[in-house]
């Protein structure tokens, strides 16, 4: 029996043992409780929780929302005439029917509600009598052919064509922007948050589904954040079933790992438990599911799974030489109390420096998991080692325990060559290589923002994507709208100093590559100055005189504010990809910043791609300074823990160099950093040193009764190697899964995990030990007490 097992038993050790009754009763009574918490847990999300409100950006648009028309938070809903045009009495009748099932949708912002049918949909011409004008569908029409050609006239002479009506006539747009609260219809003085996917599921069912039924000859595509969203949460929904799926893959190899069905089930039950005080929690604190936080369950499991095989493993080996099976459980807590609580603080801290991304839904994933890591205390530290001391392990598995220390094993002991003097500088230099290209090649190729057009966030076969695809074909007007405020003093925004300026915003814009279009108040002026002077081209421009210019801007509706401070310059972008983004960004910038003056400010940015501009700033920003915590939290552990700098540099260097190879594979695969990829980074290093924290201590031990560093290492393998290679597999297979979700950010997240988790697990294995050729004296540890915090 090693000294440590001597040791006397801790207070911790004598409280939770000599009450073991009292421990499973509680654990029972909170499991009960928090299991109702967990099943009033609902999906949750918000405009407002999924960008950065406190950017420059945002909050520009957030003090100017109401004088905006909403056009961060807007659904387009386009409905397309397979066979002819738009010009046909039933299309249009369709058309008004949707117009109006939508005004009376919950959520929908009603007073800027546009399509065709809307009385604010104007047309203008001139005629010998002058200015001539009125609603694009007039209230005399009656679906005739006389009508449908008025119609036609009225289209062509509206402005509206590649706006709110296809280039080709085949498809128009009905716009929705959407209120983030809305009055309860039952008690006005209520007001109710937005539920995308309700509002989702009734555009599918009261819009897409019911009217391309009801005519076949209609499609209707929609886009749009909300929509998005809404296709989210319904995708993600499906991922119960990868959790089942888990669950039956993680029994299978419990079992092939522990040859033990008490044990296994021990373990599954504990970590289940561990789940559901997560998602109670999460409901008590006021959290909901949302598209990211969905997944804080699946890492819960694989890391409480991950702690219970070592503590299985802990308590097989103690009980070949302990009493009973009580006795072997209180061992091997004493042994791996501190290094499993070391290890879940470093998981902690990986959650917890997400907080530092200045986004909601980030913020709620960063203590929803935090929460659930320091639940696995009590269940996998705490309550597992208690059910095991009264269901004990199974003699075939004790018997294959006792086997294993005495039998010599070829695979660890080919494995412990890397901590031979002449295999070990070959490891680090091949590790040096790897880090060193791999870093100056994710310098030189990886991006911040989303790569892809679309919604990046799902498939590209995806309906919503595939809806998407048809708007950027077919209008002029894409989805991706960068808004550009122009602010003045009130009742200036319609000076010429004013209006001249956005003319010059806009012709540069244009002229920049990724723009499509930009439309202000501007377009409309110069249109109403051609059309006062007989339609003549040459006054197409903006008039200096103060009158005529007031004049021109009557009906620019939407385009500027109440008292004419505030005129929004919409850009209407190719793509919303990191490279366009940061180009048209720049652009404007640098235009502000030689035009800006007293009494004239332009402004960056609403619309969807002023958000996602203003999350990559914030990514960019937050990732230098995120990583750079994790690893000085995950070293100031090491150093407390092992009380040496050598140990130290040993778990962590393996570590980075995970890090700059899955920013490596991001580059090559062509995946960007982005809100979805970038958490995954500090979970793979806080996740991962787990690997460290229980093979050094393990190592160490072992230097410390005598042993040489590679005999060393060749016990501590023996002793933990098929723990530590079991861990990884299952937290890689805990979210492999996630790989053939519909959703791509959930796969893009499964894939880079399992990368770190399995590339983290073998840089411990390989890396640590050949560093410790170089770093660690073992004649130095011999026989020393108290250096290191796990010493006993």
């Amino acid at each position: 029996m090693t000294d440590h097992h001597q040791d006397k038993a801790s207070f911790l050790e004598r409280l939770i043992f000599n009450n073991r009754p009292a421990v499973i009763l509680l654990c029972l009574l909170t499991t009960i409780f928090l299991l109702y918490q967990a099943t009033q847990v609902r999906p949750s999300t918000s405009f407002e929780k999924m960008i950065p409100l406190s950017h420059p950006f945002i909050e520009k648009m957030m003090e100017h929302r109401n004088d905006l028309a909403n056009l961060g938070n807007t659904v387009r809903i386009s409905v397309e005439a397979k066979e002819g045009d738009i010009f046909s009495k039933e299309y249009m009748e369709t058309l008004r029917q949707i117009h109006d099932e939508v005004f009376y949708i919950n959520g929908v912002d009603r007073s800027n509600l546009k399509s065709l049918w809307s009385p604010s949909v104007r047309w203008t011409e001139v005629t010998e009598e002058g200015f001539a004008g009125g609603e694009v569908i007039p209230q005399t029409y009656d679906g005739s052919a006389q009508s449908l050609e008025e119609l036609r006239s009225n289209v062509l002479k509206s402005g509206q064509i590649g706006r709110l009506v296809a280039n080709n006539f085949k498809s128009s747009i009905i716009d929705v922007p959407l209120l983030e609260s809305y009055p309860d219809p039952n008690d006005q003085g209520k007001l109710i948050k937005l539920d995308y996917q309700k509002f989702s599921h009734e555009l599918e069912e009261k819009i897409r589904d019911k009217y391309q039924q009801q005519d076949p000859n209609v499609q209707v595509h929609i886009v749009g954040f909300a929509k998005k969203v809404g296709d989210l949460i319904d995708g993600l929904i499906m991922v119960v079933g990868f959790f089942a799926i888990v669950l039956l893959i993680t029994f299978v190899l419990l079992y092939w790992f522990s040859w033990c069905i008490r044990s296994t089930i021990g373990v599954l039950v504990t970590t289940l438990i561990a789940v559901v005080w997560q998602l109670g929690l999460m409901h008590l604190v006021g959290f909901g599911l949302d598209p990211y936080s969905m997944l804080v369950p699946f890492l819960i499991f694989a890391i409480g799974v991950s702690h219970g095989v070592q503590k299985i493993n802990g308590i097989a080996l103690q009980s070949s030489g302990a009493e009973n099976s009580l006795m072997a459980a209180r061992r091997t807590f004493r042994q791996l109390f501190l290094p499993g609580m070391i290890a879940i603080l470093a998981d902690a801290v990986g959650f917890i420096a997400l907080l530092i991304i200045d986004i909601g839904v980030i913020h709620e994933l960063a203590i929803g998991a935090s929460i659930g890591v320091l639940v696995i205390v009590f269940t996998n530290l705490i309550l597992l080692p208690v059910a095991i001391s009264y269901l004990g392990i199974s003699k075939k598995a004790i018997e294959r325990s006792k086997r294993d220390e005495v039998t010599e094993k070829p695979m660890w002991r080919v494995l412990s060559k890397v901590a031979h003097p002449n295999v070990a500088p070959f490891m680090v230099v091949l590790g040096l290589l790897a880090g060193v290209s791999c870093f100056f090649y994710q310098k030189a190729h990886l991006q911040v923002g989303d790569l892809d057009q679309g919604a990046p966030e799902l498939r590209p076969d995806s309906r919503y994507n595939l809806d998407n695809d048809f708007i950027i074909q077919n209008y002029s007007t894409s989805s991706d709208v960068l808004v550009v405020m122009v602010k003045t003093a009130p009742e200036k925004c319609s000076t010429y100093e004013a209006l001249s300026a956005m003319d010059e915003l806009m012709w540069k814009m244009e002229n920049t590559k990724g723009v499509q279009s930009a439309i202000s108040m501007v377009t409309v002026s110069k249109q109403l100055i051609k059309g006062m002077n007989e339609g003549n081209l040459k006054w197409e421009t903006l008039s200096r005189n103060q009158d005529v210019l007031n004049n021109s801007i009557a009906r620019a509706d939407g385009l500027y504010n109440a008292d004419c401070s505030l005129a929004p310059v919409l850009l209407f972008l190719e793509d919303h990809k990191a490279e366009t983004l940061k180009r048209t960004v720049a652009a404007v910038q640098t235009f502000a910043d030689e035009h800006n003056r007293e009494g004239l400010e332009f402004l960056l940015a609403s619309g969807n791609a002023g958000i996602e501009a203003a999350t990559n700033d914030v990514i960019s920003t937050s990732e230098l300074l995120m990583l750079t915590l994790v690893y000085l939290w995950v070293a100031i552990m090491c150093l407390i823990t092992f009380r040496s700098i050598p140990a130290m540099i040993c778990i962590v260097l393996p570590l980075i160099l995970t890090s700059i190879l899955g920013n490596a594979l991001m580059a090559w695969l062509g995946i960007g950093m982005k809100v979805a990829t970038l958490p995954v980074i500090a979970l793979g290093v806080g996740i991962g040193v787990d690997y460290g924290i229980y093979i050094y201590s393990r190592l160490e031990s072992f230097l410390r009764a005598g042993l040489p560093l590679q005999e060393a290492y060749y016990q501590t393998l023996k002793s933990t190697g098929k723990a530590v290679l079991f861990t990884g597999l299952c937290l890689a297979i805990g979210v492999a899964t996630w790989m053939f979700s519909a959703i791509k950010f959930q796969a893009d997240m499964g894939l880079m995990l399992t990368f770190m988790f399995i590339v983290n697990m073998f840089g411990a294995m390989l890396l640590l030990p050949a560093l410790a050729r170089f770093l660690i004296k073992p004649e130095k540890l011999v026989g020393k007490k108290g250096g290191s915090l796990l010493a006993h």
